[in-house]
């Protein structure tokens, strides 16, 4: 196992009804600004909610976070702290609205050109940069990403998505109600268990150190996974299920399963730019990249994907090769089980599409990936291929 560093100043508040806990962890007389998506959140009363708890605190508005959010619109967010001298945030939504919201908080408290903040990529902001942040605290709705328990966010600009971490971007606390995952379309949350699922793999499938209790909390979140994701599908009000869902994917991204281990990011890396150019949903563009990923690197990732195979999908009879050949399979079923398409093609791209895919991969610098940083531009070309 590696040396590590762990620290997670998160509260969670996990359950029903949790939403009058704001008062004990935000000031009387604080000024509050909500940040969230769409209309959802004000067409649910989820803001309206969240505004009466607040009480008599001074409170503002900023909606119309996107997916995949934007730095143009959240350089307007800033601009709404700045001006209104804006103490404490309260983002309402999923992952998109707090990986917003963590860059607005950064971004509030620094002086320079805010695009210099997209340039750290994997590490972490220097504190000394910034200084200080907004604190912030979020209510999740759809459980997938893992950044309410994190520091980290993934922020879209110019066809490219750049990843944001800083040890000021935690949050203060976040609420985890799963009945406020109830009207979530299908989609969204089929998209969200398989995002849960790839963030585990990626910590969990690279190459052995002998990481016991890493490995065992990986292989119980991807069963859980795997019991629990059609019915979180097919049930929208299934409360036990909602929250092993919840619970599953903040345990996916909080630093705990990765403390220690090696980490392959390549699948999010390409399918990152499926996102950003064929406006693929993520959790899509995941269920597209991993298996073929996985087909691809067997060889280096040989040991943990035969763990993989008997531990996870009990698969105990067979060749290595079949017992591989039989998880990689399963895996894809598990997410077509779900209703997503695991091939390009079904998204109407073709080969014609890959050199595309690849020239956005070399303008991002994504020409050394994995957790050996040996997947070349060729060898992302042979995922896209087998992705087909």
């Amino acid at each position: 196992m590696f040396n590590f560093d762990f620290y997670n100043p998160t509260r969670i508040l996990f359950g029903k009804d949790r939403l009058e806990s704001i008062n004990k962890f935000v000031s009387d007389e604080a000024n509050v600004l909500i940040t969230y998506g769409g209309s959802s959140a004000k067409r649910s009363g989820l803001i309206d909610k969240v505004k009466t708890v607040l009480g008599n605190r001074k409170i503002h508005e900023f909606g119309g976070i996107e997916s995949n959010p934007h730095f143009e619109t959240l350089v307007k967010a800033v601009e709404v702290v700045r001006n209104e001298h804006i103490d404490f945030i309260i983002a309402i939504g999923g992952g998109s609205v707090i990986d917003g919201t963590k860059f607005i908080t950064l971004a509030s408290s620094y002086d320079g050109d805010l695009h210099d903040l997209l340039k750290y990529g994997f590490t972490p902001i220097p504190l000394d940069t910034i200084g200080k942040s907004v604190p912030f605290g979020t209510v999740l709705t759809l459980p997938a990403t893992g950044s309410e328990m994190n520091n980290g966010a993934v922020i879209s600009y110019a066809q490219g998505k750049y990843s944001v971490f800083s040890e000021l971007a935690f949050p203060v606390f976040s609420i985890l109600d799963p009945t406020l995952t109830y009207t979530l379309p299908k989609t969204q949350v089929a998209n969200g268990v398989i995002d849960a699922f790839v963030h585990t793999i990626e910590q969990y499938l690279t190459y052995p150190v002998d990481g016991r209790v890493q490995d065992r909390i990986s292989e119980g979140i991807l069963q859980t996974l795997i019991e629990i994701g059609e019915t979180a599908v097919l049930e929208s009000d299934n409360y036990d299920v909602r929250a092993n869902l919840m619970w599953s994917a903040t345990l996916a991204l909080n630093g705990l399963i990765c403390a220690g281990v090696p980490q392959d990011w390549a699948a999010h890396m390409i399918g990152h730019e499926l996102t950003a150019l064929y406006n693929i949903d993520h959790g899509q563009s995941l269920a597209i990249i991993l298996p073929a990923l996985l087909d691809i690197r067997r060889e280096q990732k040989r040991a943990k994907l035969l763990q993989y195979a008997e531990r996870v999908w009990h698969i105990g009879k067979g060749s290595e090769d079949e017992k591989i050949d039989l998880a990689i399979c399963r895996t894809k079923a598990f997410f077509e089980s779900l209703g997503v398409k695991t091939n390009l093609s079904g998204y109407g791209i073709g080969a014609d599409k890959i050199p595309v895919i690849i020239k956005q991969l070399e303008a991002h610098g994504m020409t050394t990936l994995s957790e050996t940083r040996d997947i070349t531009l060729e060898i992302s070309q042979k995922i896209l291929e087998r992705a087909l």
